[in-house]
């Protein structure tokens, strides 16, 4: 880890967030090396942070120990250049092992995913964050989506909880995440990280920027870098002609891509993995319960990604790795 505080190397990113896939072998097994030359070509691609076993990770599909090896790896293979952000779920107990495995691995933070099946109230999710930022030296990130959304009020209290430095909404709720920035900006004033999310996150950048929230998590990074670096900084530019690319790759690619996704369940996942070995990384296919996207749909996803790059003006192959 590096003397900088991971909120003050996360709050101005130089390139998008990427949340690398998990590669496997033919047998099913981890596949270390694949891993690295994914994370390492990520983070020469212009990756400002790496989030390791995070929901594209697959973090539900791994052991313990698998977990702490891939957070290990990619710790190693940053090499202190951007920061290493871990996933940490399940129940409580289960989040701080994941939270100790991956603070002894090297990582400099933790992104909490919502608990294990459980629908909890706001007073349980705040003692199941609160004792998770608790049981390590490592910031964290609060994840809202599915069984974990959270009230403005309960957002506060986070905020204002030692340890505690960002919320990242998977949910897509305008409204609430409009009261959530409001209820915090007026009632725990700080520094407090916001994240946009959602599974394709660019395509509601520029709604998400429209109440603060610039901060986003880019799949398409894992697979088509400069289609993502290219949109990251026409969207972090704020000017007109910024803008107007942003736009144009959402109707062209991002849009088509995200209706393509919601083709099959877990393709926010399985759909990445494919691209990415569109781009001639084999990084294995997806573990069970999840499954592979079907022959004609990667056959479109390798469409859309070359007409992401015509509307780039380019035809760069590589992807991925």
């Amino acid at each position: 880890m590096t003397s900088a505080s991971l909120a003050s190397r996360l709050r101005v990113p130089s390139g998008p967030l990427f949340f690398p896939v998990t590669a496997y072998g033919p047998d099913g097994s981890l596949d270390l090396e694949t891993f690295r030359t994914h994370v390492r070509g990520g983070v020469e691609a212009g990756a400002a942070a790496v989030f390791a076993c995070c929901g594209t990770g697959e973090f539900h599909a791994l052991t313990p120990e698998e977990f702490q090896e891939c957070v290990a790896a990619a710790v190693e293979e940053t090499a202190g250049r951007v920061p290493v952000v871990a996933g940490a779920g399940y129940g409580t107990a289960l989040a701080v092992r994941y939270a100790r495995l991956a603070e002894e691995a090297g990582a400099d933070g933790l992104l909490a995913m919502p608990p294990y099946l459980v629908v909890a109230e706001q007073e349980g999710l705040v003692r199941h964050y609160t004792e998770l930022a608790a049981a390590t030296s490592l910031d964290v990130i609060v994840y809202q989506r599915d069984n974990a959304v959270l009230t403005p009020e309960t957002v506060v209290e986070l905020a204002r909880a030692d340890g505690i430095i960002g919320f990242k909404d998977g949910l897509g709720d305008m409204d609430l995440m409009q009261r959530t920035v409001s209820a915090v900006r007026a009632e725990a004033p700080g520094d407090f990280l916001y994240f946009n999310g959602l599974p394709t996150a660019e395509l509601t950048g520029l709604a998400y920027r429209g109440i603060g929230v610039t901060l986003y998590s880019s799949a398409v990074f894992c697979f088509a870098p400069d289609i993502a670096l290219a949109f990251h900084r026409a969207f972090n530019a704020g000017t007109p002609e910024g803008d107007a690319l942003v736009n144009r790759l959402v109707d062209g690619f991002y849009r088509p891509f995200v209706e393509l996704r919601a083709l099959g369940r877990g393709y926010a996942v399985s759909l990445v993995k494919a691209g990415v070995r569109l781009g001639g990384l084999d990084v294995g296919p997806v573990r069970p319960p999840l499954h592979e996207p079907a022959g004609e749909h990667v056959k479109r996803l390798a469409e859309l990604i070359a007409q992401g790059r015509e509307l780039l003006g380019t035809t760069h192959p590589g992807a991925g790795a």
